[in-house]
């Protein structure tokens, strides 16, 4: 089994080019383009600017494509929205003054989703808690982001804070002491 990595520190912009469709069944890296992907969000909570997290979240026109449930243009804005945009808030709450340090993936973690698993209609590759890593007062700590969904390529947030849930709120994925352990389960 492959261990856990922290990527090395990579410049925050995302490199323009020219755009091109991956296949939807192509797996995608866990490099440095995820690296960057996690380091804008973290930016964003920081920031407390939802807008500029929302090119980072599973676009809702893919969502709607995926999924195999009564409406889901629907469930995208009352459910996973509302959830990430709680969780956002939580998130910047939590790591007030922190210093972002690295991000923590296991490759091995990468999983195809088949189409019929999960309510989807189609398949697609799930990463599950990734890990960012920062330093808090001194002390190192980390928590996840509970589930990316590939889209041709290209890594999303779906779910920021753990799913399912008990009770609608804002909450933190596996926050740790620590580096923490990357992965986890769910679809």
């Amino acid at each position: 089994m492959m261990a856990a990595v922290l990527l090395s520190v990579v410049p925050m912009g995302i490199a323009s080019g020219a755009k091109h469709v991956i296949a939807q069944t192509t797996r995608p890296a866990t490099g440095v383009t995820l690296d960057r992907r996690v380091r804008a969000l973290w930016r964003a909570i920081r920031r407390d600017d939802l807008a500029l997290a929302a090119p980072l979240f599973f676009p809702r026109g893919a969502y709607v494509h995926l999924k195999a449930i009564y409406d889901p243009s629907a469930d995208f804005t009352d459910r996973l929205w509302e959830l990430f945009r709680l969780d956002f808030a939580t998130y910047h709450a939590a790591t007030a003054g922190a210093t972002f340090e690295g991000v923590r993936v296991d490759p091995v973690d990468v999983a195809w989703i088949r189409p019929g698993t999960c309510e989807n209609s189609i398949g697609y590759w799930h990463l599950p808690g990734v890990r960012m890593v920062y330093r808090q007062r001194g002390v190192e700590r980390s928590v996840g982001v509970f589930s990316f969904i590939s889209w041709r390529g290209v890594w999303y947030v779906v779910h920021l804070g753990p799913n399912p849930r008990p009770v609608n709120v804002g909450t933190l994925d596996a926050p740790a002491l620590g580096t923490g352990v990357p992965g986890g389960g769910g679809c």
